[in-house]
């Protein structure tokens, strides 16, 4: 079994384990400074397709986190790294945002309603019944599926709202079409990231607060894995799950190097 300190490329997640609500987590500024100064490849991974690196950088930034763009991986970036290696130079009909379009715009990608040979899916604020009707009738057509996270719902100021899993559901049962899912826990989206900061599974660990993405993903990708319980896992939790993570940590603080390095017992 691998120990910590054979680590040399770091992924992990974003949300309730660097951030939560916009506020930077104790210890994460220290650890990104740590990664940084001592030369060690890392990126930030988010399921979220909404935004750009940049954006998701310039938010980070305000929340008092250094994490230049290029060390941003999003589910945006996997599935238009994923349909570039699939389709070079292919057509797509997109439902989402800014982040998503971009990411397949620079992937080499034509946007069109025409008789794509995709339709993508991802996050968006503003769900289209035009849109999705659309997108249900190309695939009747014999387009192809892709969604890029399975996240049914996403928070608000005001409560969850219904996200990327909830309306391919709606097309799927519209249709009869399952689609391919990019983001976690989808492990496809930890290799095209080790890809880009040419890292091995070997020596690679992933920080994650959820056991149902993060953590089985980083399994199934075979790195060391990492659970924190300053996200959405609890004990109770961990517990439901036939599978366990390498470590259990209160928080990233308990990764820096002048801070304690036991984990708690799995």
């Amino acid at each position: 079994m691998r120990t910590r300190d054979e680590i040399e490329c770091w992924l992990t997640d974003m949300d309730g384990v660097l951030v939560h609500e916009n506020q930077a987590l104790p210890g994460a500024a220290e650890l990104l400074q740590q990664w940084t100064d001592a030369g060690t490849p890392f990126l930030v991974l988010t399921n979220n397709s909404i935004f750009t690196p940049r954006d998701l950088s310039a938010r980070l930034r305000s929340s008092g986190l250094n994490v230049p763009e290029e060390r941003i991986w999003t589910s945006a970036l996997a599935t238009a790294d994923f349909l570039k290696q699939q389709s070079p130079g292919g057509t797509a009909f997109v439902i989402g945002e800014v982040g998503l379009t971009t990411a397949l715009h620079e992937a080499g990608f034509i946007m069109t309603e025409t008789n794509p040979d995709y339709v993508v899916v991802g996050e968006t604020r503003n769900y289209s019944f035009e849109a999705i009707t659309k997108a249900i009738r190309l695939l009747l057509k014999g387009a192809r599926f892709i969604v890029t996270n399975p996240d049914a719902t996403g928070p608000s100021a005001e409560g969850p709202m219904p996200a990327t899993g909830a309306i391919a559901a709606l097309i799927t049962k519209a249709t009869g079409m399952e689609p391919y899912v990019v983001g976690k826990p989808n492990p496809m989206m930890f290799r095209s990231a080790m890809n880009r900061i040419g890292a091995h599974s070997e020596n690679t660990g992933m920080i994650g607060d959820r056991m149902d993405t993060d953590i089985v993903a980083g399994i199934e990708a075979g790195l060391h894995t990492v659970l924190v319980l300053t996200g959405i896992s609890d004990p109770a939790e961990i517990a439901r799950y036939p599978f366990r993570p390498d470590e259990i940590l209160d928080g990233v603080h308990q990764l820096l190097a002048a801070g304690p390095i036991e984990s708690d017992e799995i």
